[in-house]
């Protein structure tokens, strides 16, 4: 199993348009036939120190191997989503974990 965890800090956070945007953006990815498990959110309302609630959104994608998520990485949907949404964050932080 390989686990894609994605988290993004917008540009203009206090903006519904972009953030409408984003979402619809993350949303589009989860028709990409290699991932096995999609998630799309927020941050939770969790209150502790070592939680850090800092990101406006994030994914988690669960692959079935390293080769599902390299043809995800490559596949025209994420591609397009890249080019069509790049200009809403500030900052992307990737953590990928395999089991």
């Amino acid at each position: 199993m390989f686990v894609h965890t994605v988290f993004f800090w917008l540009n203009r956070p206090e903006s519904q348009d972009d953030r409408d945007a984003l979402r619809a953006g993350l949303e589009s990815l989860k028709g990409i036939d290699a991932i096995s498990k999609a998630y799309v959110g927020i941050p939770a309302d969790t209150r502790r120190p070592v939680v850090d609630h800092s990101y406006d959104f994030s994914l988690t994608f669960v692959f079935a191997d390293r080769a599902a998520h390299d043809a995800y990485q490559v596949h025209p949907v994420h591609l397009e989503f890249v080019d069509v949404c790049k200009h809403l964050w500030l900052r992307v932080q990737i953590y990928d974990a395999v089991s």
